[in-house]
């Protein structure tokens, strides 16, 4: 099993970014997706800075994959992204059909999670076209994955969305820009001032989403650390950690240990508990309620 991160989700200016790549470069992760998938107005790095970034994590050894903004809004982004798919040197993470158009029965490429591949058919039909790895959406079960597991095409790999604040969906509005009373197109770039998003909390004070740009995230951390074994035994290629402002590092360190078995999941999953920014959830996985955390009865042991 392989461990990747996930492409950086929030913005930051361009010192952290490339402080934050040079880190990874010496991390225990096998694949790396990169670019800006929220928001083109998030440009204080360029194509062409995340071709550097890509190469010089390349050259460290590392799986690079460009990942393609979810939701394409204007002409200069399908500029932006027939320059991403015709790049001659590294996979393409398609999230949504356009990307997938460009890229279909010319090069190899991964389906990612917001494809909405829910049967085995599309997953056939995207195969077919020359996706070669597929990314569950976040909110698919265990219990749904072994069903398309079973029917999987030959040479196709299946990525699980492991860890992280999941991203339930996109807008053409900015939540954001909406909350200091901004029109998106004047939104002044407030998404800076939020390393992990905006904690959106109910009238009991309890958090409930996180406002990330148009991106509504879950305000609790999806982790499946202490499913790993069900991970393990569905057949699962690759897990993904979505970066966050501090400790992304710590964390693939537990995943890589935990995935070598050279940690037991309870104990790594304890570990981890004081590096996330909100306490866990895995409802999805389970069939329930996302924002419910079910722990495997063995974890109070291992731990």
């Amino acid at each position: 099993m392989k461990l990747s991160l996930g492409p950086l989700l929030y913005y930051w200016d361009s010192e952290r970014v490339n402080a934050f790549y040079d880190a990874i470069a010496q991390s225990p992760v096998d694949i790396v997706y990169l670019g800006e998938t929220v928001c083109s107005r998030r440009h204080l790095l360029r194509l062409d800075d995340w071709l550097e970034v890509a190469r010089k994590l390349s050259d460290a050894g590392k799986e690079v994959v460009l990942s393609t903004q979810t939701l394409i809004e204007s002409e200069s982004d399908l500029k932006t992204l027939r320059k991403i798919t015709a790049n001659p040197n590294f996979r393409v993470e398609a999230n949504d059909m356009g990307a997938v158009r460009l890229l279909a029965n010319r090069v190899p490429f991964v389906a990612g999670p917001t494809l909405n591949i829910y049967n085995p058919q599309t997953l056939q039909l995207l195969a077919g076209m020359g996706a070669t790895r597929w990314v569950m959406p976040v909110e698919m079960s265990a219990a749904a994955l072994a069903d398309m597991q079973q029917s999987r095409p030959d040479g196709m790999e299946t990525e699980v969305f492991a860890y992280g604040r999941l991203p339930l969906a996109f807008s053409a509005r900015c939540f954001t820009a909406r909350h200091h009373n901004l029109q998106k197109d004047d939104c002044q770039f407030r998404c800076l001032d939020y390393e992990n998003g905006l904690t959106l909390k109910t009238r009991e004070g309890q958090p409930f989403l996180t406002l990330n740009g148009i991106q509504t995230q879950s305000a609790r951390v999806y982790n499946l650390l202490g499913d790993f074994e069900e991970l393990r035994a569905s057949g699962v290629d690759v897990v993904r950690v979505s970066p966050q402002a501090y400790h992304s590092e710590r964390i693939l360190h537990l995943f890589r240990e935990t995935l070598e078995q050279r940690l037991p999941p309870g104990l790594a999953l304890s570990q981890m508990e004081k590096l996330m920014p909100e306490r866990p959830c895995n409802g999805y996985w389970h069939g329930k309620p996302g924002l419910d955390f079910i722990p495997q009865p063995a974890l109070a042991k291992s731990a």
